[in-house]
């Protein structure tokens, strides 16, 4: 594109510093309090792709609740309970670091587009300076080997080791869940749709 006399091409705005001001304002890593009798604590950093920290990025997560239902109209499924106290959305910064966190509960199965059941999972969306749009990938639970075999959209990901960058690693007290935005050991991203 030529500028017309006189005026000049700005460079592309990217996703900028800006949420830490605007969006992190509130604390909302803790989906449910750490004390629930059901609350499981995940932990990770965010890695550029020379796998240095970033110090400044956001984090979000989407989830289903310990059912399988979203806490979202569109999810107007009767025969599932609705927790009206869980909202399935949680936001963190990136902090010391690089690492962010997140307390929550394990969802339950979800159906999939064709109405096949998916393997309990988390959908992660990362913001970063540098992006132009948010990359979205998804969390899945290391003790759920038989329904992460089955899941369509995991096992779409035909390279093993990419598609094992999905999967937390439990540390104990905590899931493990790091994501590289690019290079050697970079995380699988999907194309979100809406």
């Amino acid at each position: 594109m030529t500028p017309q006399p006189g005026l000049e091409l700005t460079p592309s705005q990217t996703v900028g510093p800006f949420f830490h001001d605007a969006l992190l304002a509130e604390d909302r890593s803790e989906l449910v309090p750490p004390e629930h009798p059901e609350a499981i604590r995940i932990e990770g950093t965010v890695y550029d792709g020379a796998g240095e920290v970033v110090p400044d990025a956001m984090v979000e997560i989407w989830q289903a609740n310990r059912s399988g239902r979203y806490n979202d109209p569109t999810d107007d499924r009767d025969d599932l309970p609705l927790d009206e106290s869980f909202s399935g959305f949680g936001r963190s910064k990136t902090v010391d670091g690089g690492r962010f966190s997140f307390t929550t509960v394990k969802p339950g199965s979800v159906p999939g587009p064709d109405g096949r059941m998916q393997a309990p999972h988390i959908m992660v969306s990362v913001f970063a300076r540098g992006l132009l749009k948010r990359v979205v990938t998804r969390i899945y639970f290391p003790d759920e080997g038989e329904a992460n075999a089955a899941d369509l959209v995991l096992s779409s990901i035909k390279d093993p080791e990419l598609r094992e960058t999905l999967v937390a690693h439990d540390e104990g007290g905590a899931l493990r869940f790091d994501v590289h935005l690019q290079g050697e050991n970079q995380t699988a991203f999907f194309e979100f749709q809406r």
